[in-house]
């Protein structure tokens, strides 16, 4: 039996393409040279690992096992690559996930610091949302992620970054209901009908909910795709969100009707963090990114003060 990581890597390809032809141009090779790479694989191992239907391809329940398999090992490989290309530190290509709640505020002060400590590094840099960064980090396909806490998948480690505040934003006539007692206000206070968040799949909604002791349900409106969207509705008078202070000046500065308020203390917060595999090799590289992130975090929360 003689199995390469290529047909692993185009095995992988595949189980996430759900084609033959999206696997191929995934992996940067014509379709029927993966197709036979495939077959050769299935004949190393004895099993049919998809079944080929005219539209699509689906694993099957031998597949899923291998697929599994295949994946920690392509992670151990890209772990070996990392320890030689990080043996001096951070330096080389650098895959980084963040998820669109922090990635237009945090990144274009962090990126510059990082570049201003070594210009040679190549930052390779994916948005996504969490579920999706976590994802591409077990399979070896970034590096390390920017997340909130918690991260509740085993074999993963993290430093943690900063607290990101939330506050109340609105329209001026939204928020006036709350000004005379701003120094009391609570998150609990926000009913659900006035509540707008991001769309399914986003941490920050969650965590809005969660911090206002809401339950997920239909009258509470996810249906915004960015907080830039978010912001602009809530400025014009349509009820009012959870900001990240992270995300305060920006916005601000994008819809001058946006008003903040702070609630009382203790206010609610998220915990953001750098998160990266178990086993994958840090000799540094991760303190050093963390405090450059941390750096960044204060910079940019310092212009919302």
């Amino acid at each position: 039996m003689r199995i390469s990581l290529r047909q692993l890597q185009y095995f992988a390809a595949l189980a996430e393409a759900g084609s033959f032809g999206h696997a191929a141009e995934m992996a940067h090779v014509s379709q029927p040279a993966l197709s036979q790479q495939i077959k050769e694989l299935e004949r190393s191992l004895g099993v049919t690992l998809v079944e080929r239907l005219p539209r699509e391809t689906r694993v099957t329940r031998a597949g899923q096992e291998v697929l599994s398999r295949a994946r920690r090992i392509l992670a151990e490989v890209d772990d070996l690559e990392q320890a030689v290309r990080w043996q001096d530190g951070l330096s080389g290509r650098l895959h980084l996930g963040v998820i669109p709640t922090v990635a237009p505020y945090l990144l274009p002060l962090a990126l510059a610091r990082l570049r201003a400590q070594d210009v040679t590094l190549d930052i390779r840099v994916r948005e996504a949302q969490t579920e999706v960064l976590i994802d591409a980090l077990q399979r070896g396909r970034v590096d390390a992620a920017i997340v909130a806490l918690p991260v509740q998948r085993e074999g993963l480690t993290w430093e943690p970054l900063f607290p990101d505040t939330f506050l109340l934003a609105g329209s001026e006539g939204t928020l006036n209901r709350w000004r005379h007692r701003s120094d009391a206000l609570r998150p609990q206070e926000i009913s659900s009908d006035q509540l707008l968040l991001l769309d399914e799949g986003h941490c920050l909604a969650d965590q809005a909910l969660e911090v206002c002791g809401l339950p997920r349900r239909r009258q509470v409106d996810l249906g915004a795709s960015s907080l830039s969207t978010l912001c602009g509705l809530v400025a014009a008078g349509f009820g009012v969100t959870l900001l990240p202070e992270l995300a305060a000046a920006s916005e601000s500065a994008a819809a001058p009707n946006l008003r903040l308020m702070r609630f009382a203390a203790p206010e609610p917060r998220r915990d953001l963090a750098l998160v990266r595999r178990e086993s994958s090799t840090d000799d540094g590289w991760m303190k050093n990114l963390a405090g450059v992130l941390r750096e960044a975090g204060e910079g940019v929360r310092a212009r919302s003060a």
